[in-house]
């Protein structure tokens, strides 16, 4: 009976590490088309050891990535990830949201998101990368920089997010390449025409309301040649 016993046991053990075995190489067959391959079997390890469910999203215009705790313990903590990111965004923005998981289980919602704790265990979770030799000669002094005082969105660092952006497959024309008074459009199918700069961002006259905006210098435009 004891030998049947230990028997089933050890087939437990089995089934429970090919399961994470299974885990881990599917994780790995799909991070690897979007990070450096040096960066994989870490950011592997988090996923399985914090039970994360990570979601490979379409683009969203508002944010780069999320994180959603799971407060019920009946599935994984989320997060995503805008799917069109290039592989040092897609990076960045992972470790970030990574880092709002740690905060969680380290905090729960007693600290506030993006304060000195999040910060802190950000820090210690980006820093081995930079190591790694993934980042080029641009970005890993200006990711430095930013590490310094983390924000809430690696796009509030106009400098990191001008470099990073410099690495997207697909080229954008962005507000502040336009000449001053052209007039462009957002993703939103909102109509513009760009004024002039003030401290960060352009003021611009939004032409169907005749109101004046705030836009982000970074912010991809189309230029609308009839209205110019």
């Amino acid at each position: 009976m004891f030998k049947n016993i230990h028997s089933n046991i050890i087939s437990n053990n089995q089934y429970w590490s090919y399961l994470r075995q299974n885990m881990r190489d599917k994780y790995k067959r799909v991070l690897e088309k979007y990070i450096a391959p040096q960066a994989v079997d870490t950011i592997v390890n988090w996923i399985i050891d914090y039970g994360v469910h990570l979601k490979i999203t379409e683009e969203r215009t508002t944010k780069l990535g999320d994180f959603r705790p799971n407060q019920h313990l009946e599935k994984g903590h989320r997060i995503t990830i805008n799917y069109n990111l290039n592989q040092h965004a897609f990076l960045i923005t992972l470790v970030h949201e990574m880092a709002h998981l740690k905060t969680w289980n380290l905090f729960k919602d007693k600290v506030k998101p993006h304060g000195a704790e999040w910060k802190s265990v950000y820090r210690e979770m980006l820093l081995p990368f930079l190591s790694l030799n993934i980042f080029p000669d641009d970005i890993a002094p200006a990711l430095i920089e930013y590490l310094e005082n983390p924000a809430a969105s690696s796009c509030s660092d106009m400098n990191l997010m001008r470099i990073l952006m410099k690495y997207d497959q697909e080229p954008k024309i962005l507000l502040e390449e336009i000449p001053s008074s052209s007039v462009f459009k957002l993703s939103s199918g909102r109509v513009f025409r760009k004024g002039s700069q003030r401290r960060k961002y352009f003021q611009c006259l939004e032409i169907s309301s005749g109101k004046m905006y705030l836009i982000n210098p970074l912010a991809e435009v189309e230029p609308v040649q009839h209205l110019a």
